[in-house]
């Protein structure tokens, strides 16, 4: 067994880990007021898009530099380091090499949190933002090939919408990089919005969506992100709430304790299981929200126009916490929760993958979060939890839309086993290590894994649609080729 740390290196973790925690929320809450700033006094009416790019990318480095001290020198090599790869990279490859070169940085990176801080996760340390910029790093990078490496025919329609044309200035790099609204916690968005906000097209482009003159509007209205960010606000004090009261009194370890295995009944320790997870989420509603209110404040995420008419202000939100809770399906979980993250891996691996999209699509997820093995039992879980899903909802849901009661006891039922599938796949992420993983699924009897397992050798697999689009995608470029 690996000997336990001293209490004094103990101490001297959860003293740094408070400490990093106190600095993310001072930076985030100064952030807020900086982007209300930003908004008011530097908008594109009173500022250029230069002057813009500088404020947001030298607030940026020093919000990093204030939370995370000389760790902050791993962020801006890696942006050096692929901002040399996008200017003289060629273009058929400039995707493939920052892709190596960032998620090969941010897997060394994590790799040395393992010596440095063995299992002690810090919630707010260097490789959080690494995440983040390496999402954004490869997205640009993908996008950058789109526009200049491929036939706007072999793009699907929002990879046409996304691509970049030209290679951007160092200044623009830095800013969509570096930015003091995202550099904390994200989340990662498009470079063309990014670039559309600072120029101050961002709102205007979404207005000329909508036919203002049939509402009854002879000009285009000026839609303020106040109301949201207010709203998002009382989210992310609800889930503070919440998380000093309910997270540490209900933590992952305690459905892995002998005592509470040999006294608690099978099925009460699945309904305990869903109770602490529930327990772990407040903090991630807490960051995301507060993050995506930061963006808001700053005059960007605003998304168009809903059917009632109200403005949305969701472009970068990172989690539908309603759809989260009411999911009836493996997928509108998944969807609903960390949605920027879960986008970044469509738009690199999953709509670019030859093959098995699911499969490296839950890979990558895996090796972006770290090396924990944690993290690993979790994704390949998840891909049987979801393959297995995918199978019985397209051979058994028609049977139960004849009625409306038969719907909704289908509802009910898939409602109760997505929560605790999710509940039984995300354990091993915040256990971490491989002892407590595998004495929890002993614990539990694997049963999620058999009846996976059970399902995909029963049920017929029907075709992924991902499969269908790219032989359909693939017979229309043939077909413009011949001609």
């Amino acid at each position: 067994e690996t000997p336990s740390p001293p209490p004094l290196r103990i101490t001297t973790v959860f003293c740094f880990a408070s400490l990093l925690q106190i600095n993310f929320v001072a930076c985030q809450l100064f952030a807020l007021l900086a982007a209300f700033w930003f908004r008011i006094y530097l908008s594109p009416s009173h500022a250029s898009s230069a002057v813009r790019h500088a404020f947001a990318t030298l607030f940026g480095i020093y919000f990093a530099v204030f939370c995370f001290g000389w760790y902050s020198i791993h962020l801006f090599v890696l942006v050096m380091m692929n901002y040399g790869i996008m200017n003289m990279a060629s273009i058929p490859n400039i995707h493939r090499y920052s892709f190596v070169v960032a998620m090969g940085y941010l897997t060394l990176c994590h790799i040395s949190r393992i010596y440095i801080f063995h299992y002690g996760i810090l919630t707010t340390d260097f490789s959080g933002p690494l995440m983040i910029i390496t999402q954004k790093i490869t997205t640009l990078a993908c996008q950058l090939h789109d526009g200049i490496g491929r036939q706007a025919e072999e793009l699907t329609a929002e990879q046409n919408r996304l691509a970049v044309k030209s290679r951007p200035s160092l200044l623009e790099y830095l800013s969509y990089l570096l930015n003091f609204m995202s550099i904390i916690a994200g989340p990662c968005s498009n470079y063309k919005d990014y670039i559309a906000f600072i120029e101050g097209r961002h709102v205007h482009m979404k207005l000329l969506e909508v036919n203002w003159k049939q509402k009854g509007y002879d000009r285009l209205p000026d839609p303020s992100p106040t109301g949201a960010v207010m709203y998002k606000l009382c989210i992310t004090l609800v889930s503070l709430i919440l998380f000093l009261t309910l997270t540490k009194n209900f933590p992952m370890a305690c459905i892995i304790d002998n005592e509470f295995l040999d006294k608690t009944p099978f099925l009460s320790r699945l309904g305990y299981l869903y109770v602490v997870t529930q327990a772990a989420k407040p903090k991630y509603y807490f960051a995301w929200t507060l993050a995506d209110a930061v963006n808001n404040a700053a005059g960007y995420g605003f998304s168009g126009v809903d059917e009632r008419g109200t403005f949305r202000w969701d472009l970068l939100s990172n989690l539908n916490i309603w759809n989260i809770e009411t999911a009836t399906s493996f997928k509108m979980y998944i969807e609903n929760w960390n949605i920027q993250t879960a986008a970044w891996l469509k738009r690199v691996c999953y709509d670019r993958a030859p093959w098995y999209p699911t499969a490296l699509t839950f890979i990558l997820s895996a090796l972006w979060h770290g090396i924990y093995p944690g993290y690993y039992f979790t994704f390949l879980t998840g891909i049987l939890i979801t393959l297995a899903a995918r199978a019985i909802r397209n051979n058994c849901r028609h049977y139960f839309l004849s009625s409306v009661p038969l719907k909704i006891a289908y509802d009910v039922v898939t409602w109760a086993v997505t929560q605790l599938a999710v509940c039984y796949t995300v354990a091993p992420f915040v256990m971490l290590a491989v002892e407590p993983t595998i004495k929890f699924y002993k614990s539990v009897y694997f049963h999620m894994h058999i009846l996976s397992v059970l399902v995909l050798l029963l049920l017929p697999i029907r075709p992924q649609t991902h499969s269908i689009r790219r032989a359909q995608n693939q017979a229309m470029l043939n077909s413009v080729k011949s001609k």
